[in-house]
């Protein structure tokens, strides 16, 4: 049973995936906000949005080390891969993804920072049923969800981290709303939150 997290909440992935958690996938979805009857009649809501999930990996010191993005699928070490971009937001489950090789990832990465953000600076009143998790890769089973109802008009999101600690990774939600359209935008805001 997956663990729902609230925002700046935390939860210890050897502990839900257990000692042979060696890859995670970090889902992101979304959809369109409809803006009522009146608004279709009127020609608002529906229509698409284009978010981007991006990934971002920092050493201990918080030096940025890989991004991981729609321009760039695969990462320097090749341990994380992005499953390329979605423009639509259409369809159930994960819209975008980030499949992580742990046992793969260079020694120096302590932080990975997974965050969203819209490339054609579409605002976030604009998408409902926002949500991240984390996934065990080996048994396809979620490990958290940190689901996210904060609308607003930013167009960017630092949605939650993965640490390692001693060995052990934790995943913890972290909801900072901010501005930006690619994920080197919102670079400063999330070394700043690890």
């Amino acid at each position: 049973m997956s663990i729902s997290l609230k925002k700046n909440a935390s939860v210890s992935l050897k502990k839900e995936g257990g000692d042979g958690l060696s890859a995670i996938m970090l889902g992101v979805g979304w959809d369109v906000a409809s803006s009522g009857f009146l608004g279709k009649i009127l020609g608002g809501g529906g229509g698409s949005i284009d978010l981007d999930a991006s990934c971002i990996a920092f050493d201990a010191s918080g030096r940025v080390i890989d991004t991981v993005w729609f321009q760039q699928l695969v990462s320097n070490d090749r341990s994380i891969r992005h499953s390329g971009d979605n423009l639509t937001g259409e369809g159930d489950g994960d819209d975008e993804s980030i499949a992580i090789d742990l046992t793969a990832l260079s020694a120096n990465v302590e932080t990975l920072v997974l965050t969203v953000n819209s490339f054609r600076g579409q605002t976030f009143d604009k998408v409902k049923n926002a949500f991240g998790r984390v996934v065990d890769s080996r048994t396809n089973r979620e490990l958290a969800r940190f689901d996210i109802s904060d609308t607003g008009s930013h167009t960017g999101l630092v949605l939650a981290s993965v640490k390692r600690d001693g060995g052990q990774w934790t995943f913890k939600a972290i909801g900072e709303r901010t501005t930006g359209r690619t994920v080197q935008d919102l670079v400063s805001v999330a070394a700043r939150l690890i």
